[in-house]
Order: structure tokens, then sequence, then C-alpha cells
């Protein structure tokens, strides 16, 4: 299996190499397997499982049929070091919908279940209660990977640098951003723009895999904003238990979007966020919860 690798990687290769992190490859009926992808972490980021496990249930399903949900259920940690199998099980094809359940496991032990509905486009009764926030646009924010370089360069040499130095396909761009080694404890709240680094394909099934991926990021990080503790400095130990994420609107992934966070409630070792995300002409294009272990480990630093 190929590993995803490039030295000094422009835009438009970083995007290249994303989207061939999502295809996977099909070993015959209901089985895919997913690249690996080794981040130096050691872990799976929980983001990839879910797109890629949604990429392997959207294969067995009709193309008049698009995503419409997401339920996902993190069971063990997963290593970057292996690529995932992907197990299909087709439960529901009906002249509306179409439902799948995927077990994503690595050397025969599952670490996800992965449940997605699709839904031929169909009109229906309209309305949009929530609005977009009045926040700076994008292009007076700085970027997330010039945050992450001065941060990178406050560390010692190791994992945590090296991960940080790391090029993303994605542009996270905050509007509050935070003291990623000494944070301030402040209101769970919190909006970020993001988008691709380079233009995608015209085919809505990545754009929608694309945007699973994205929405494994801030939620945790929202979570923990009012405890003032820092995973960069290994304070707080945190990792994805579900997920879920609703699809209401088309959308492009390589546009601007809005993702507009917040965590009501953490204890007893974990947090739950919740997430809207909106186009630029402020359409909800998706609604996000995530629950997720918070574990304080070393306060002090």
């Amino acid at each position: 299996m190929a590993t995803i690798t490039s030295p000094t990687p422009t835009p438009e290769q970083l995007v290249a190499d994303f989207m061939l992190l999502l295809d996977l490859e099909q070993r015959g009926g209901d089985l895919f397997i997913g690249r690996k992808h080794p981040e130096g972490m050691g872990r799976v980021f929980g983001g990839q499982a879910i797109a890629q496990a949604l990429g392997a249930a959207r294969r067995t399903v009709p193309d008049d049929r698009h995503t419409h949900s997401l339920h996902a259920y993190f069971l063990r940690p997963g290593n970057d070091e292996y690529p995932i199998e992907f197990r299909v099980k087709r439960d529901l094809d009906g002249r509306s919908f179409s439902n799948r359940r995927v077990v994503a496991s690595q050397r025969g032990e599952p670490i996800l279940n992965l449940t997605a509905s699709f839904q031929v486009p169909q009109e229906g009764l309209h309305h949009q209660a929530a609005e977009m926030p009045d926040v700076p646009g994008p292009e007076s924010l700085r970027s997330d990977a010039e945050i992450r370089r001065e941060v990178a360069a406050q560390l010692p040499d190791g994992t945590m640098k090296k991960l940080l130095l790391r090029p993303r396909a994605i542009d996270f761009r905050s509007v509050e951003p935070r003291d990623w080694l000494d944070p301030e404890k402040r209101e769970p709240r919190a909006h970020c723009w993001f988008r691709t680094v380079s233009t995608l394909p015209d085919y809505r099934p990545i754009h929608r895999a694309v945007l699973a991926y994205t929405t494994d990021f801030q939620l945790l990080a929202t979570a923990m904003q009012p405890h003032g503790l820092s995973m960069h400095r290994g304070q707080v130990k945190a990792a994805s238990l579900d997920h879920a994420v609703w699809f209401h609107d088309d959308f492009r992934a390589d546009d601007w979007l809005l993702y507009v966070t917040d965590s009501p409630w953490s204890g007893l070792a974990r947090g739950f966020g919740r997430g809207q995300i909106f186009s630029r002409d402020g359409r909800l294009i998706a609604s996000v919860a995530q629950e997720g272990m918070l574990r304080a480990v070393n306060p002090k630093g």
C-alpha cells in the first residue's frame, strides 16, 4: 500500500495527496482499504477515519443519492502506520433513502463504527432559523499555518514540533485566535473560517467527505477554552468518542466556510461540542455534534 509523502508540497500537491487519502481501494464486494497516512503522532486522525468510512459507504450507494447524515463511534485509537479496512453493510435501499453501516478495522480489531444515510434530492418545506454570526472575513485573519510555525519555534525538537510544521490541505483562520501554549480561560465559543488550499474536483461526494474530515477539528479545543489548558504542553489528553454530521445544503469545501462552535457542557472526563457551518452567503450547510474524552494530565505543564 502506497504512503502519501511530499517533502515541499505546493497547495495543488497537498490537495492531490488529500484526494489520494480519500480514494479507497476496493477489495471485492463491499470491502475497501484506506491508505495509511503517517502524521508522526502514531495515531490516526479521527476525521480521516470518518471521511474514509463515509467514502466506503458512498461507493455502495446509487449515484443519485447524497449523504445527508453520519453518526460515528470511535472504539480504539487507530495506528497511522497501518492501512484501515472498511467493511460495509447495506441495511436499506428504499425509494428515497439508503442506509449503510461501516466497520473500520486495523489488524483484525474494530477502531470505528459509522452509520451513514443517503437521500435522493427532493423538494420540501424549508426554513432556516440559525443566523450566521457577523464576524470578520477570512482575508483579514491570519492563517493557521503561520500560527503553527510560530508555536513550533517555541517548542523543543520532537513529535509535536514536527506535527505543527507539517503542511495541511485545509487552511484554517480563527476569528478569535488563542495562545496555543499558554491559553487564557474564555467562554466555550469560537468561530473559524476554513477551505482547502487549492481547488477540488466538481464532485459532490468529495466536498462532503472533506467537510466530514474537517469537522473533527475545533470542537474539543472549544470545550477546553474555559479551563485554560494546552494540549501542546501536554496538560490535557483529548480524543474523540463519537461524532455526528448533518448535511443540510450544497456547498463547496474549496470556498470559505464558517465553522461556529460551542461547548455547553464538560465533566466526568468528557467534553461535548456543537458546531454549525455556514457558507459565505449565510446558508446553514451543516450541523455537527461531538463528545470527546478530556483528561487533565499535567495541569501545570
